[in-house]
């Protein structure tokens, strides 16, 4: 009699077990679950044919024997995995651990003591708990940063004391101070336009203004080659007097001198004011922007692009309790036209840019300075003319020189500062003038009627 009842005990377990499978062939989806970076095999008990998967960037998989699939985990998701037998069909969901549990046991490795823990949502890995310093904090967010390179990190660790505020000003000021030199010798020889004993020239490097000649008339005893000249007129043409210019009527004979020395001094300042939240990148431009056209290939037609140029500043901050980790990257551009270009008859000038891009770490409220950036430039053009250049004593008559020398300096002071929001009893007043404009009721039509203006009365008994 037991006998029996334990037959019928192993019927009903094979019924339920085959209505089971039934269940599953129908639609009923398993579970599979790994970690990033690691692998699996899933066993089944029919001969597979055919496999597919969503998203092999995720997971993917390979048939190794007849009844086994090795599935390689490759990135944080969850795709479908179908297996078809001969007569068998299953779909599983295979969800791929981007690997935080591994991060935070490394994490309580490295720093004993502290309450971290990792978790994950989406595709962010948030770090939560609570720890001693600033410097930990910081540390742990980047070590989960190299460690979940494609994911967002979160990074929510309390210091103590409280959380502090996760907003951040930046008062930089750009100072730049630019000094220049010049020093400028040149002689030019000229004669009258009549000439001297009919003899008409001029001695120039062409590196300064010369004077010119123009409507010369000349007149001959006769047509041939040497007769006398009976008279001679003409005109001088000037376009600049230089700083010396000396002529002689009476000889007929002129000279104008470039002697030139000067020195500049420029100073140029910025204090612009920037508020970018933790971990958020805000960015600053003073100057302006410039086209540039840009030619096609194919169509041949002119596009018109535009550069920035200026002062611009990006900055990063990253809080942690009162220390403020900032990546800063300053950069000043100017225009400068002698190395640019010329393009169908417009002048492109080039960009002379000046940039630096650090890290550093202050507190709230301490300053740093980024010094150093200089651009000196030195330039020096002689002009001679060949043989005449090289008489003793003489010889400076037939030379030209230009000295130019400038030297530009870049400074800028940063200071960051955590925004804190005002108390009602903080909010200061707003400047108010102490005198009143106008009065109010009858004072204001009888005020300004005495000046010989014209007031609507405020009621019938006032316009009587």
């Amino acid at each position: 009699m037991v006998r029996s009842v334990a037959v019928t005990v192993l019927i009903c377990l094979s019924s339920v077990g085959s209505l089971g499978v039934a269940a599953q062939q129908q639609g009923d989806v398993r579970r599979v679950s790994l970690t990033a970076g690691r692998s699996t095999v899933l066993m089944t008990d029919y001969d597979i044919t055919r496999i597919a998967i969503t998203d092999p960037a995720i997971a993917d998989a390979v048939v190794v024997q007849a009844r086994e699939v090795l599935i390689d985990g490759k990135a944080a998701g969850t795709v479908s995995l179908i297996i078809w037998g001969t007569n068998e069909r299953r779909q599983y969901d295979v969800v791929v651990d981007p690997g935080v549990s591994t991060l935070e046991q490394r994490l309580q490795a490295l720093f004993p003591g502290e309450d971290i823990r990792v978790n994950t949502n989406g595709d962010a890995v948030i770090l939560s708990g609570k720890v001693s310093s600033n410097q930990i904090a910081l540390r742990a967010a980047e070590i989960a940063t190299a460690s979940a390179t494609k994911l967002k990190v979160v990074n929510l660790l309390q210091l103590p004391g409280g959380a502090g505020s996760q907003q951040v000003m930046l008062q930089v000021r750009f100072a730049e101070v630019s000094r220049r030199a010049l020093r400028e010798l040149g002689v030019s020889l000229f004669t009258s336009p009549t000439g001297i004993e009919n003899t008409v020239g001029r001695v120039t490097t062409q590196q300064f203004a010369a004077p010119g000649f123009q409507n010369f008339e000349v007149t001959k005893e006769s047509g041939k080659f040497g007769s006398d000249v009976v008279s001679a007129k003409g005109e001088f043409t000037f376009g600049d007097f230089l700083n010396l210019f000396l002529f002689s009527e009476k000889y007929d004979i002129g000279a104008m001198v470039r002697a030139l020395k000067g020195r500049g001094l420029l100073q140029s300042l910025a204090e612009p004011n920037l508020i970018a939240y933790n971990g958020q990148e805000a960015s600053f431009l003073a100057g302006g922007e410039i086209p540039i056209p840009v030619v096609s290939g194919l169509s041949n037609t002119v596009s018109v692009d535009y550069k920035e140029y200026g002062i611009r500043l990006n900055f990063r901050p990253t809080v942690a309790g009162d220390t403020i980790r900032l990546h800063v990257k300053p950069e000043v551009s100017t225009l400068d036209f002698p190395n640019g270009i010329l393009l169908s008859g417009f002048r492109i000038p080039a960009l002379a840019t000046r940039r630096a891009e650090t890290e550093v770490e202050l507190r709230d409220g301490q300053s740093f300075a980024i010094a150093g950036l200089l651009n000196n430039m030195s330039q020096d053009d002689v002009n001679e003319q060949p043989g005449l250049a090289k008489l003793p004593i003489i010889g400076h008559l037939f030379r030209s020189r230009a000295e130019r020398a400038e030297q530009t300096e870049l400074l800028v002071l940063i200071t960051p500062q955590l925004v804190r929001p005002l108390n009602p009893d903080e909010v200061p007043p707003l400047p108010t003038l102490q005198q009143r404009f106008l009065k109010r009721g009858d004072d204001v039509g009888s005020k300004l009627e005495g000046g010989g203006g014209v007031v609507d009365a405020p009621d019938k008994k006032a316009a009587k």
